[in-house]
């Protein structure tokens, strides 16, 4: 423990902010993967669906401050990229 209670204060505040950043990573990261998953099985509506919802949660994660925007904007490029492909490629 520090002698000063400004510190010790923020080092709490900064563990509560720790903790709450780790889960809506670890929820970015599953819904990502989960998306992913879904382009590469090849189901048109499925990457559809999924790649609407990372996205969703990518603009989240920018807004609390989990994501730099050109990070988010890079990740939601690539994967709107590969969902768009397993729609070109299915036959309507």
């Amino acid at each position: 423990m520090s002698g000063s209670k400004s510190v010790d204060k923020a080092t709490r505040v900064q563990e509560r902010k720790r903790l709450r950043n780790r889960v809506l990573r670890g929820r970015t990261r599953t819904i990502l993967r989960q998306a992913r998953q879904s382009v590469v099985s090849g189901e048109a509506d499925n990457a559809q669906k999924a790649t609407g919802k990372a996205v969703s949660t990518l603009d989240r994660a920018v807004t609390k401050g989990l994501y730099h925007r050109n990070k988010a904007s890079r990740l939601k490029s690539r994967l709107v990229r590969q969902a768009n492909a397993v729609g070109a490629s299915q036959p309507s």
